[in-house]
């Protein structure tokens, strides 16, 4: 195996690790979101994103990158979440082709509930990737990289 070969499998190996601790965690939050508040996690990240908004308000396009989703599963969420009266649509006052979503105040209770919920899940889902010795270089890094600015 060449430098240049050496090199591909060190980063093949980072991803396949970054991808086994967002599968650990993801199952954490995931359970413990169904469990005790009836969100998955990709309807908590839709919630938790909005609620960061000044306004409370983004662009369908901005809500499909802050998701992970491609625009029309976004748009299936964003009819299930509507349906479920957790977020609205509204057209954008500068250009009627725009729509914004933005939370309701049923929204806002729920993701008030979820926080605790998803976060006492997160902290446990990396104490125990941190028991694992793949992941806990990883997850003992989370806090110097989520300290650089973005």
């Amino acid at each position: 195996m060449g430098i240049a070969d050496d090199a591909v499998e060190v980063r093949a190996h980072g991803w396949r690790t970054l991808a086994a601790l967002h599968g650990y965690i993801e199952a954490e939050l995931e359970r413990d979101l169904n469990r005790d508040v009836q969100l998955s996690v990709v309807e908590y990240t839709v919630l938790d994103a909005l609620a960061r908004q000044d306004g409370w308000h983004m662009r369908m396009q901005q809500l499909a990158r802050a998701s992970a989703l491609s625009p029309s599963a976004t748009t299936r969420l964003v009819n299930r979440l509507e349906e479920r009266d957790l977020l609205t649509r509204v057209l954008c006052a500068d250009d009627r082709r725009g729509i914004y979503t933005e939370l309701t105040a049923s929204g806002h209770r729920l993701l008030d509930a979820a926080r605790p919920v998803h976060d006492a899940a997160l902290s446990r889902a990396l104490d125990g990737a941190r028991a694992v010795p793949e992941l806990a270089p990883l997850v003992d890094a989370l806090p110097e990289l989520t300290a650089q600015p973005a």
